[in-house]
């Protein structure tokens, strides 16, 4: 395989970290959600969050295109591959290929419920098999330099006991895996859909929470139901970080301060107005680079101005399949104008406008990407 060109992100940046751990504030691994251009957008509002891949499969790298799957901007920094498989010589070398493409992070999925994953024999049913899962671990570890971690449930199925999770932790941990990112809900395999394995299984913070004094020497990052920077602040207090996923996707600009609530970092926020200037100078880069059409970028955009005045308008324009024929910077003025009118009809002031069109120059210094995180633990 050839190796991955420099503007892929081949190498991470010194880390600004300011002692926090890496793994302080996170974004969910989401399927068809946090894709590289909506990881893009998240690291336009947030230097400092950790972002996840979706879920790769050791078969899609290794018979299928690794580019496709594996290529990110260098901006995305600090960034993790989550892979999904089983057999500890094929993700051990996915491992090694996450390592050559410049990732920050393995991190192996045993939480993902989905029947389709089931037949994979992966997901959230490794979490019946501990030692398999250990033993996944320990070859990874062997093949790359960077941290390996694991993110699973706290049960499966019908399973009420603690000692479940724990004696799942305590057995991975001992393969040398030293950060466990924990969805503080059962995964039920028969009889619930994954959406609803999202919402339904009771959520147990608790347990989280046991798992950190049960093992103090481990990273314990707490998943599952935080939609405010407040939630978040609350779980910090008993766990070494927390990760976020429906509501960082749905709406995104509950990002924009994370570095200076979780991070202590004071750099300038971004308006919205200048992220949705950045994305679309973005999308039509990736227009112009690899034809990627304006509306698999804008998509991930569409609760940017989540509560706003004149939000809905604008979302109907970037959302409207009758304008993706239409160059990005046209449909974004077509947007522009749909807020402004929705503003005037509520009888509210927006954001200050734009003059003219997005710019291509001069960038907004809040946008400018920082130093990521380093990788050594």
């Amino acid at each position: 395989m050839p190796a991955p060109q420099a503007d892929q992100g081949q190498a991470a940046q010194p880390s600004p970290s300011g002692g926090y751990s890496p793994w302080r504030v996170c974004v969910a691994p989401m399927l068809d959600w946090s894709d590289r251009h909506c990881r893009y957008l998240h690291r336009l509002l947030t230097r400092h969050t950790r972002l996840y891949t979706e879920m790769v499969t050791t078969g899609a790298l290794l018979h299928g295109d690794v580019a496709r799957h594996l290529r990110f901007d260098a901006a995305e920094h600090p960034l993790a591959l989550q892979l999904g498989g089983s057999e500890p010589d094929e993700l051990a070398r996915c491992a090694r290929l996450g390592q050559e493409w410049g990732y920050d992070e393995i991190n192996l999925n045993c939480g993902c419920p989905s029947p389709r994953v089931q037949r994979g024999a992966f997901g959230a049913c490794l979490m019946s098999e501990p030692q398999r899962v250990a033993d996944c671990v320990r070859a990874m570890r062997a093949a790359v330099d960077v941290p390996v971690t694991v993110k699973h449930r706290i049960g499966i199925d019908e399973e009420q006991s603690y000692g479940f999770v724990r004696d799942f932790v305590g057995t991975v941990s001992e393969s040398g895996c030293t950060v466990f990112i924990v969805h503080a809900r059962n995964a039920w395999l028969q009889g619930l859909s994954p959406k609803e394995n999202r919402e339904v299984p009771p959520l147990r913070y608790e347990w989280v929470h046991q798992l950190k004094r049960d093992f103090p020497a481990l990273t314990l990052v707490l998943n599952g139901g935080l939609q405010s920077a407040a939630q978040m602040a609350e779980q910090l207090q008993h766990v070494d970080g927390v990760m976020v996923g429906r509501s960082a996707y749905h709406q995104p600009w509950l990002l924009h301060d994370w570095d200076a609530q979780f991070f202590g970092h004071s750099h300038p926020a971004p308006s919205r107005d200048a992220v949705e200037a950045a994305m679309l100078d973005y999308m039509e880069r990736q227009a112009a680079l690899e034809g990627t059409p304006w509306y698999a970028v804008a998509r991930h955009l569409l609760g940017l101005r989540h509560g706003q005045p004149g939000a809905r308008r604008w979302r109907q324009v970037w959302s409207d399949h009758r304008l993706k024929h239409q160059p990005a910077r046209h449909v974004w003025q077509l947007a522009q104008q749909a807020l402004h009118a929705g503003v005037g009809e509520q009888g509210a002031g927006p954001e200050p406008a734009l003059s003219g069109c997005a710019p291509t120059s001069a960038p907004d210094p809040a946008l400018t990407p920082a130093p990521a995180y380093s990788t050594a633990t």
